[in-house]
This record gives structure tokens, C-alpha cells and sequence, in this order.
């Protein structure tokens, strides 16, 4: 299942929420958990289905921003990271 994330997924993924927090959500047949950071930024994400026990099983994901030293973002983009929860 491994994929590149694409739009309609990263929109979800461009919000702002609260921050420092563990959100859950669903997209089409997808189950969506994401970490938030300090700002409220998804940094690290979830994507599959959950099992009985309510871990994703599918792929993971993880958010690398870089700003500069006004706290302007320079690059921002989504690494794959393998399995989540083998």
C-alpha cells in the first residue's frame, strides 16, 4: 500500500489543530491518526486500517519542516517511513 500522499489527503494534513495532540479521523476507507507539534502542525501520520485493538495497520509517515531563522517555512514535504504497527 505504500504511496505518496496526495492532495486531498494533504489538505487534511495542512490544517492547523491543537497542539502537542493525537488526532483520529477517516478519509474514504482509510483510517487517519496524526501527532501534532508544538504549533499544532500534523508531524507525524498513521494511514491504514485499524485493527480490534485500535492501532493502525498500514503505513507511516513523518513531516520534515524546515524554517528559517524568522520561523519561515523553506521546505515542508512528507517522508514515507514504512509499516506502522507490523
Amino acid at each position: 500500500m505504500a504511496m505518496e500522499l496526495k492532495a486531498p489527503i494533504l489538505s487534511i494534513l495542512n490544517k492547523q489543530y491543537q497542539p502537542d495532540s493525537l488526532i483520529e479521523t477517516t478519509f474514504k476507507r482509510y483510517d487517519l491518526s496524526f501527532k501534532t507539534d508544538e504549533t499544532g502542525r500534523p508531524i507525524l501520520l498513521f494511514l491504514g486500517q485499524k485493527d480490534k485493538d485500535g492501532k493502525i495497520r498500514g503505513e507511516r509517515y513523518a513531516r520534515r519542516i524546515q524554517t528559517d531563522k524568522d520561523g519561515k517555512v523553506i521546505k515542508d514535504h512528507w517522508d514515507h517511513k514504512g509499516k506502522a504497527t507490523p
